[in-house]
């Protein structure tokens, strides 16, 4: 059963799709929120699996702040907005903030519980309408070889070791550095690390 914590500052709003997760089978609403500070408590207290949360939240609470805190709180917890807004750089600055998925309140109802399978498999995922606006390669499911090898680029170990360690030469590893940047939309190391760590590419295989 998937666990979910919905966060949107309308309750009618959250009725309505409490209602849909209801009627959907492995599913299961275990907290609400409508604030950014009551989100992260329900996020401490229940752990779920995955947040659905809006961007615009009372009291001028932005849901993009909370991107970043349930991370903090529950590492391991997916975060998909769900929000009314479908402006490109928006979009993109939700996903650069460690949002896992982006879906639209037009289109929610028709694809979000196929949004959420998707995000719980590993993949960033956007609800249709925007995947026509929305330009940058984004990053699918890492192959258990792909999360071996940026769990080795982020160590603290030389690039000889690390290519050692995963048996294979250091030309092969910084072609493999390459094909994750360009997976990614990294430009540096540093921003792969961060990446990383935002969308916690490394969290779903337990590192």
């Amino acid at each position: 059963m998937v666990r979910v914590l919905l966060v949107d500052d309308h309750a009618i709003v959250r009725e309505g799709f409490k209602r849909l997760f209801e009627n959907t089978e492995g599913y299961e609403v275990l907290a609400e929120a409508s604030t950014v500070s009551d989100a992260v408590a329900a996020a401490r207290a229940h752990s779920p699996d995955i947040a659905v949360l809006d961007l615009s939240l009372s009291a001028g609470n932005s849901g993009l702040t909370l991107l970043g805190q349930l991370a903090a709180v529950v590492p391991d917890v997916r975060r998909v907005v769900l929000s009314m807004h479908d402006d490109p750089g928006l979009v993109l600055r939700a996903l650069d903030l460690g949002a896992h998925g982006y879906v639209t309140k037009a289109a929610a109802v028709d694809e979000l519980v196929g949004v959420l399978d998707r995000v719980m498999q590993g993949e960033v995922v956007l609800s249709s309408d925007l995947n026509a606006t929305v330009h940058r390669p984004l990053a699918s499911r890492l192959t258990p070889r792909e999360a071996e090898t940026l769990r080795g680029l982020l160590s603290d170990l030389p690039p000889k070791a690390i290519a050692s360690e995963l048996g294979i030469s250091v030309k092969t590893l910084y072609r493999h550095r390459a094909n994750l940047m360009e997976k990614l939309g990294a430009r540096t190391v540093g921003e792969l690390a961060r990446i990383a760590r935002e969308r916690g590419l490394l969290a779903m295989w337990g590192h």
